[in-house]
């Protein structure tokens, strides 16, 4: 279990512990039925309305979240192939500057054979 899902779990639990406590302190207190069901439907809604907060709260830090993510994945992205750029430049030179000097030692080594020759 990721610790989000374990953060998760646990904030639901308290929140559902604390509901269930506070139907319960309610149900055995000195009110009339009617007036007990109107305090808890007033928790209920009350409750939805802080999950609904906490909902879109949630959500739109995920969105924050995502967008920092995405834009930090592009940055580097950028540099990896900035970086595979130069090193194609640097491999381009070494391999200019080594077929100079095959060139060289082929020319050395004709110019050798011909003084042999002669």
């Amino acid at each position: 279990m990721s610790d989000r899902e374990s953060g998760s779990s646990v904030f639901l639990s308290f929140l559902l512990g604390g509901l269930t406590g506070a139907v319960l302190a309610l149900l055995y207190a000195p009110r009339s039925g009617r007036e007990t069901r109107e305090i808890i439907g007033d928790r209920i809604r009350e409750g939805a309305e802080k999950g609904r907060e906490y909902t879109d709260e949630a959500l739109k830090r995920g969105r924050e979240l995502k967008e920092q993510a995405v834009a930090k994945g592009r940055e580097i992205l950028e540099d990896a192939g900035d970086y595979v750029e130069r090193q194609r430049t640097v491999l381009g030179d070494q391999k200019e500057r080594l077929s100079a000097a095959v060139e060289a030692g082929r020319q050395a080594y004709r110019e050798e054979k011909s003084k042999a020759k002669g």
